[in-house]
């Protein structure tokens, strides 16, 4: 048999509570929390798309160095 725990509510602050074992503040707000995961995973993806155009654009300045370096190459030898 499990025993039911009883929160303390925090004082305020509807969508929150206290959990008296572990001093922990629990969000009853579901639609909060969604909210919350949705804009994290917006924030992640955001950042992976930055992560990989910065990679494209290293890669592009690479092949232009090379680009350049094979050029300077063939004008010296003519």
């Amino acid at each position: 048999m499990t025993k039911k725990v009883e929160y303390i509510q925090v004082k305020d602050k509807a969508d929150l509570a206290r959990d008296p074992h572990s001093k922990g503040i629990i969000n009853h707000n579901k639609s909060a929390y969604e909210k919350a995961i949705k804009r994290a995973k917006a924030a992640q993806s955001q950042r992976d798309q930055i992560r990989d155009t910065t990679r494209q654009i290293n890669s592009l300045k690479c092949e232009m160095h090379e680009i350049k370096s094979l050029l300077q190459e063939l004008v010296r030898k003519t």
